[in-house]
C-alpha cells in the first residue's frame, strides 16, 4: 500500500483521526521536521512506528502534547524548571525529559523518563486537539537517514505510511532540543533548534552529559546514536571545500562565504542554514552523486545543532 498525501483541512483532520484512533499511524508537520505520529497509548501503533522506521527499540521516542496540562498527566514530577521553560518556549522546539507517571507502560524511555514538548504549527496543534491522545511522534524517515521536512520527503522514505497532513516545508528543518530535567543541573541530550544561550536565559547552567551513549544501550532521548541524519550518498566533512579536488558523481555543500561552483551553497546564518540543510541533502541525494563533500560549519555554538548533525550524518 502506498501512502497519500493530502491537505490539512477539516477532511484531511478527520481522516488522520480516524486512522490515530484505529491505532495506526500518520505523518503530520511540526516546525522542526515532519513527525509519525501514533497514540502514545497504544502498544500496537507504537509497534507499527518501529516496524515501519527500522528504528532500533533501545531508541526512545518523544510524545506530543497539545498544552502543558496535558504534559503533566503523563510526568510523575514537574519541576519548577519545567513551568519556566514551557512558559518560554512552549509551543516550540524544546523537549524536556521529566520522570514519567507511574501508572504509564509502554510509553517513554526504558528508565522511568519520558520526553515530553507542544509543537508549534498549527496543523501539530489541530490534530491533537482533534485526536484528543497524547501523539508518540519521531521523524517521519526510516532510522539513520535524513529527517524529512517536506510531505514530500515522508514518502519517498517511507511509501507504506497510510496518510500525510501536508503542512508545507518545516520552518525550523532541524529537530528540538532535548533537555533532561531529571538530573541536578538540567542537561543537554540533544542539540537542536532552540539554542542553549536562550535557554540558559531561563535554566542558568546547562550540564553536558558526561558520557557517550553506545549503541544498543537504553537511553532517555532519540538523537543521541552515533550514526543519523545520514544521505545515502557517503558524507564528508573537510575543512575546506575549496581546496578539494571534487571528483565525479561528488555533490558539493557549503555556505555563503566558502563558495565553490556547481555547490549548494546555504546561509551563512546558523538558524537559515539549519532550516535548510535537510532539504539540500535530500536535493543532493536525488540527484544522484555517490559522494557529499561537506564544508565544516564554524566552531562557536550557535552552530552546534548544526555540527551535531553533520557529524552523525558522517559517522561510518
Amino acid at each position: 500500500m502506498t501512502g497519500r498525501i493530502v491537505p490539512p483541512d477539516a477532511a484531511g483532520i478527520a481522516a488522520a483521526v480516524e486512522l490515530l484512533r484505529a491505532e495506526s499511524v500518520v505523518a503530520f508537520p511540526t516546525e522542526t521536521v515532519y513527525g509519525l505520529g501514533a497514540d502514545a497509548f497504544s502498544r500496537k501503533a507504537i509497534g507499527e512506528v518501529y516496524r515501519l522506521k527500522n528504528r532500533p527499540s533501545w531508541n526512545p521516542l518523544i510524545v506530543h502534547v497539545a498544552d502543558v496540562a496535558a504534559a503533566r498527566k503523563l510526568a510523575a514530577e514537574w519541576p519548577a524548571a519545567a513551568d519556566r521553560l514551557a512558559a518560554a518556549f512552549w509551543p516550540g522546539p524544546l523537549t524536556l525529559v521529566v520522570r514519567r507517571a507511574g501508572h504509564l507502560t509502554g510509553v517513554g524511555a526504558d528508565n522511568d523518563t519520558i520526553a515530553l514538548r507542544i509543537p508549534a504549527h498549527d496543523v501539530a496543534l489541530r490534530l491533537l486537539a482533534a485526536v484528543g491522545l497524547p501523539l508518540a511522534a519521531p521523524s517521519a524517515n526510516r532510522s539513520e537517514s535524513i529527517s524529512p521536512t517536506t510531505a514530500e520527503h515522508v514518502l519517498r522514505s517511507l511509501p507504506d505510511v497510510p496518510l500525510v497532513l501536508d503542512g508545507g516545508p518545516s520552518s525550523w528543518g532541524i529537530e528540538s532540543t532535548v533537555l533532561d530535567l531529571t538530573t541536578p543541573v538540567p542537561t543537554l541530550l540533544r542539540p537542536g533548534a532552540l539554542g542553549l544561550r536562550a535557554l540558559r536565559d531561563v535554566t542558568g547552567a546547562i550540564a553536558l552529559p558526561a558520557t557517550e551513549t553506545a549503541d544498543g544501550v537504553g537511553r532517555p532521548s532519540p538523537g543521541m546514536s552515533r550514526r543519523h541524519y545520514a544521505p545515502r550518498a557517503v558524507l564528508h566533512l573537510v575543512p575546506d571545500v575549496r581546496a578539494v579536488d571534487i571528483p565525479e558523481k561528488t555533490g558539493v555543500l557549503t555556505y555563503e562565504g566558502v563558495a565553490v561552483p556547481g555547490a549548494e551553497i546555504l546561509s551563512a546564518e546558523p538558524r537559515e542554514y539549519a532550516a535548510d540543510l535537510y532539504a539540500a541533502l535530500h536535493r543532493l541525494d536525488d540527484s544522484g552523486v555517490e559522494t557529499i563533500l561537506v564544508q565544516q560549519p564554524p566552531e562557536s555554538e550557535d552552530w552546534l545543532a548544526i555540527r551535531d548533525r553533520l557529524g552523525r550524518a558522517s559517522a561510518k
